[in-house]
C-alpha cells in the first residue's frame, strides 16, 4: 500500500478521547481539507466528549482518484464497507477502554460532511441494527438521488471556479471572492486569473502567484469532485433507518436549497439546520462548531 507521506495508514483518526462514561461521535470525513480542521469541532463538544475521524482520504482506491483523472476504482458501497469496519473496530476499543463489553457500547451520533455524508448514510445500513447511531447529522451534503446527480457536463467552470474559490479561501484561512462578473461565463485559464487576483487581494497568495501553479490545485480539487460525482452517479440509495439531521452552511455549495435532496431517503425525520460559514469554513468557524456540537451531542 502506498501512502502519501502526510496521513497515516489507518483512517481512523481519534482527535478527541472521550473520558469514561462520555460519548464519542464519530465523522466521516472526505479529505479536500486535512481531516485536522475538526479539532474546532472537538474543542466544541462537551468536556470529556470524544471525536473520532473516519477519514476517506486514508484509502487510496479513493484518493489515488484525485490524481489520475477523477475514476476511482471503488464504489459507494466498498468505502461504506472499509469503514463500517472501521467504525465497529473504533466502537469496540473505546467500549473496552471505557470497561463495557464491546456489546455494550454507548449510543452514539455519526456524521459526514460532503461526500462524507453520502458513504456515512450508507455505512449505516450497512451496520447491525444493534450498532447503528441513534442519528445521523449530515454537513452540507449532497443527497445521492438522481435529481442531486448531475452529469460531468452540468459542472460548468463557472460553477467550479466559483466552489474552487471557497476552497482555495478555506486552505489559505482568508475568504477569496473573485468577481462574478469574471467568473460568468469564462473558460477555466480567465476564470482562474480572476480567481488570482481575488487571492492575491486578500492576502491568501503573493503577488506573482503563476496563474499555471493555480492551474495545478485546480485540476486536482476538479478531479475530487468529479470522483465524487461519478462514484455517487450508479449508487442506488436506500432509505435512512435511523433521523436524519442536515446542517446546510450558509454559503452552502447548492445555497437555495435547504434540504439538499435528503426528504426522500428520510422516512425516519430530517431536521433542517443552517450554520454560519459556507462549505469549507462552517468546519472551522467556532460559532459554527458550537451549533453543530449541539447536534451531534444531543441525547
Amino acid at each position: 500500500m502506498r501512502l502519501r507521506p502526510d496521513r497515516t495508514p489507518a483512517p481512523v483518526r481519534r482527535l478527541s478521547t472521550a473520558a469514561a462514561g462520555a460519548d464519542t461521535v464519530y465523522l466521516v470525513h472526505p479529505g479536500a481539507l486535512d481531516a485536522e480542521v475538526h479539532r474546532t469541532l472537538a474543542a466544541a463538544l462537551p468536556a470529556g466528549s470524544g471525536l473520532t475521524v473516519l477519514d476517506l482520504s486514508a484509502l487510496p482506491e479513493y484518493w489515488e482518484a484525485a490524481l489520475t483523472g477523477g475514476r476511482a476504482a471503488t464504489t459507494v458501497e466498498d468505502l461504506a464497507g472499509r469503514l463500517a469496519a472501521e467504525l465497529l473496530g473504533a466502537r469496540a476499543e473505546d467500549a473496552r477502554a471505557g470497561g463495557s463489553p464491546a456489546g455494550g457500547a454507548r449510543p452514539y451520533t455519526l456524521a459526514g460532511w460532503s461526500f462524507g455524508g453520502v458513504v456515512a448514510q450508507a455505512l449505516v445500513e450497512q451496520l447491525p441494527a444493534g450498532q447503528r447511531p441513534r442519528r445521523l447529522v449530515l454537513l452540507d451534503s449532497i443527497a445521492p438521488t438522481d435529481a442531486y446527480k448531475p452529469s460531468d457536463e452540468e459542472l460548468d467552470p463557472t460553477l467550479l471556479l466559483g466552489w474552487f474559490a471557497l476552497y482555495l479561501g478555506a486552505k489559505r484561512g482568508l475568504p477569496v471572492a473573485p468577481d462574478p462578473e469574471r467568473l460568468a461565463g469564462a473558460d477555466v485559464d480567465r476564470g482562474l486569473e480572476a480567481v488570482l487576483d481575488a487571492a492575491v487581494a486578500a492576502g491568501a497568495l503573493k503577488a506573482g502567484t503563476p496563474v499555471f501553479g493555480l492551474r495545478k490545485l485546480y485540476d486536482t480539487y476538479v478531479d475530487g469532485l468529479l470522483r465524487n460525482n461519478r462514484l455517487t452517479t450508479p449508487y442506488e440509495a436506500v432509505p435512512s433507518s435511523v433521523p436524519l439531521v442536515l446542517v446546510t452552511a450558509e454559503g452552502s455549495l447548492i445555497p437555495d436549497d435547504p434540504t439538499l435532496g435528503w426528504e426522500p431517503l428520510a422516512p425516519r425525520g430530517l431536521t433542517l439546520h443552517r450554520s454560519p460559514g459556507d462549505h469549507y469554513t462552517m468546519l472551522s468557524r467556532p460559532d459554527a462548531a458550537a451549533l453543530i456540537a449541539q447536534l451531534v451531542h444531543a441525547a
